[in-house]
């Protein structure tokens, strides 16, 4: 879910089909914090968001939290970590959370039972278990079509809809913050949701190739990592147990 402010939700570029990508003048907040690919780790996004709190008592005026996608799938817990996405923000803070690939594969698989099967190729049985599906005792004792079942009286409409309702970009001003990336060279307004959920290259090389800065997740690095007009901030927090968090703050950039 996002809670933004009325006042703040200004614009967006049309979309036909898809979802929203908010365009925000230069809002002037005080601090803006980014966190990527939760990846069902919720006591690291735990830990992340009392990092966060701590840094921001030095900064009294509003404070921006944007949270890049990948919130299910390999970690343990997918359902809590939507669960405290779901959460009102504290007070003086706004709060986005964008789309990530696995979080729109999981909505599809929802709406689209019949995908099950494909789905849990790419992921997924983690994911179940957060919400008390053994996936490989429920297909052994009741097949497939016990499955689909099982998923559509246990996973909460809510979820769903939080996840089909995310943006998949926010731009504030020359920043933009994505899942993956974008298309070099390409304008905003041509920019498909698959290509700013699932791109790496020629992106992950080239940078947008627009005035633009790029903050995005999807590609994991070893640790946070600059590149053309971009930082990558999945740091693997499935695997490393760790959560990087970006400030951005008086035009620096920190990690914290």
């Amino acid at each position: 879910m996002f809670h933004v402010p009325m006042r703040w939700r200004r614009k967006m570029i049309p979309q036909s089909t898809g979802r929203q990508r908010l365009l925000w003048p230069d809002i002037d907040f005080d601090a803006i914090y980014a966190i990527s690919d939760v990846h069902g780790c919720a006591d690291e996004l735990a830990e992340a968001q009392r990092r966060i709190t701590d840094d921001a008592r030095a900064h009294l005026g509003p404070k921006l939290i944007v949270f890049l996608g990948d919130y299910v799938d390999r970690g343990p817990a997918s359902s809590k970590v939507l669960d405290m996405l779901a959460a009102e923000p504290r007070e003086s803070f706004v709060q986005v959370a964008l789309a990530g690939n696995h979080d729109d594969e999981f909505a599809r698989m929802f709406r689209k039972p019949s995908i099950i099967a494909d789905w849990l190729d790419f992921a997924g049985t983690e994911t179940l278990a957060s919400y008390g599906i053994d996936v490989a005792h429920v297909i052994k004792t009741k097949g497939v079509r016990g499955l689909q079942v099982l998923v559509a009286e246990l996973v909460p409409e809510e979820h769903i809809a939080m996840i089909e309702a995310m943006p998949v970009s926010l731009q504030i001003g020359k920043l933009l913050f994505v899942h993956a990336g974008v298309k070099p060279g390409v304008d905003m307004s041509k920019q498909t949701d698959m290509d700013l959920m699932w791109i790496r290259e020629p992106f992950l090389s080239e940078g947008p190739r627009q005035p633009l800065f790029v903050i995005h997740g999807h590609t994991p690095v070893l640790q946070p990592t600059f590149g053309p007009q971009r930082v990558a901030i999945d740091t693997a927090a499935t695997a490393t147990g760790h959560l990087t968090v970006l400030k951005i703050a008086e035009a620096s950039f920190n990690f914290i």
